[in-house]
């Protein structure tokens, strides 16, 4: 049954047009996400309430979707932090607010906290860099440079080449790198 959920979920997400601003989509997303969650309060609970040790991969394509819309996010400047990571916050923040509302809808019944939630998360990994962000701009071009490789490819290099090329852009990319040393 959550499978079926997934795949109901996953087709909403694919079928949903993608405009020229990602940032603009993802936060369409987050939208979404909590709009699906309160339409099908059961379903949902079915399909993201935490299974130790699931390994379905109708939920995994919930989180590639993600990380899709999140490597859009990177290819035009606007993610700070690797996609798979940000993906990982993203999704936390939003099913663990919708698992609330659901579960306690009179301890989480303020509309705002959704946006609250959605701006806060969002601020740590899109947008403009910090000062300390600016130390690591090394990383940020990494970042940009490997997803506009996966979105867009390379016929200036051969398969090798751009192998070796994305295997050093992730190395640079790694959280904790320090350009410094």
């Amino acid at each position: 049954m959550a499978d079926h959920g997934y795949e109901r979920y996953t087709a909403l997400k694919t079928a949903k047009e993608r405009t020229e601003e990602p940032v603009a989509d993802l936060l369409a997303g987050w939208d979404g996400h909590m709009a699906f969650a309160e339409e099908n309060p059961a379903l949902y609970r079915l399909m993201f309430a935490p299974r130790p040790g699931s390994h379905s991969t109708a939920r995994k394509q919930v989180f590639d979707l993600l990380v899709a819309e999140l490597v859009r996010c990177a290819a035009v400047g606007a993610l700070k932090v690797d996609p798979h990571i940000a993906a990982e916050l993203i999704l936390s923040a939003n099913v663990g607010l919708a698992l609330n509302q659901i579960a306690t809808p009179s301890l989480f019944d303020d509309p705002t906290v959704s946006h609250l939630m959605r701006d806060a998360v969002f601020a740590r990994v899109l947008g403009r860099s910090s000062a300390a962000d600016e130390r690591d701009g090394l990383r940020s071009v990494a970042l940009r440079l490997r997803a506009q490789l996966d979105l867009n490819g390379t016929e200036a290099l051969e398969p090798v080449e751009t192998a070796l090329l994305v295997r050093w852009l992730d190395r640079i990319a790694a959280p904790g790198r320090d350009d410094t040393t």
